[in-house]
């Protein structure tokens, strides 16, 4: 057994990578200090211990939640790994730890500063997803829809399930560029595939004037009188705005030659983002309204 004062685990940085060290915890009866994802580094007193993936214990624990704590826990577990909380590993882990003692309860217990900030950070990671879903703004490359988000939180498995239902007929992409992860739609089916490093081409003559149509647009409907940026900013920050049409500076619209010889029904910038994850789109991770648990075990935000 290890001292707990100085036990650190390091996981492959997957919920079911996660799973497995709450499952570890309890089967060698220890505690660790804290849970590191696999760029995290050690204290120079610390005794780290690296936490096999098993995907039966992790499911093993992902199953006890609901019937031990509750379903509410168990959704605020999976949320809360999508979260950029600091050490949201060891939030969850101490969580799971108190609501397997006290059951369902555990939801209410604001007062305990872990249960708290585990709250909080998934109140975060849904507050801006729900911004995401009315601040995503798509423009047409070779007959794809495509669109870049820098969010805080991976919010794109909460964005799947709302886009996929309001274009379900069309093909489009989100890059996160954040977390360099991009949700595919094609053919009536999502995925969320890992992209190293991608840039978005320039804009074709058609996509261009379309762009200014939206920007003059927004201008004119402007009521000069009820100007007010410090409320916009409350309900729109400015980290937004740069992936905004309305804001776009006018070098940002700088037409590229429109590429006419394209055969009709290709999307190279599927296939270029399909290569650039290094597997094809059918062999990477399904999500199902973001709730299944296969599907999420191997998302790494």
């Amino acid at each position: 057994m290890f001292d707990g004062a100085t036990l650190v685990y390091k996981y492959d940085g997957s919920f079911e990578g996660l799973m497995c060290c709450v499952f570890t915890s309890y089967e060698e009866k220890e505690i660790p200090l804290d849970i590191l994802p696999p760029e995290g580094q050690p204290g120079l007193f610390d005794t780290l211990k690296t936490i096999e993936t098993d995907p039966q214990k992790a499911q093993r624990v992902y199953d006890s939640i609901p019937i031990k704590i509750s379903l509410e826990a168990q959704e605020l577990v999976r949320l809360g790994f999508l979260t950029c909380a600091p050490q949201k590993e060891r939030l969850i882990f101490l969580f799971l730890r108190l609501g397997y003692k006290v059951g369902g309860n555990v939801m209410g217990m604001l007062t305990d500063e872990h249960v708290n900030a585990l709250q909080k950070a998934v109140q975060n990671l849904t507050f801006e997803s729900h911004r995401y879903k009315g601040f995503v703004r798509f423009s047409i490359y070779n007959e794809a829809l495509v669109a870049m988000i820098e969010p805080q939180n991976f919010v794109l498995p909460l964005l799947a399930a709302h886009f996929s239902s309001r274009y379900p007929n069309e093909v489009f992409m989100i890059f996160d560029k954040t977390h360099k992860a991009a949700l595919i739609h094609q053919a009536g089916r999502a995925e969320i595939v890992d992209v190293e490093d991608w840039e978005l081409p320039e804009p074709e003559e058609s996509e261009v004037e379309y762009r200014r149509l939206w920007q003059q647009f927004y201008k004119t409907i402007a009521i000069e009188s009820r100007d007010n940026p410090r409320c916009r900013m409350n309900f729109m920050p400015k980290r937004f705005w740069k992936h905004l049409t309305e804001f776009y500076p006018e070098q940002k619209v700088k037409a590229r030659e429109s590429k006419d010889d394209k055969p009709k029904g290709e999307n190279p910038v599927y296939e270029e983002a399909a290569m650039l994850s290094g597997s094809k789109l059918s062999d990477n991770r399904w999500l199902q309204e973001g709730r299944n648990f296969q599907a999420l075990g191997n998302l790494k935000p």
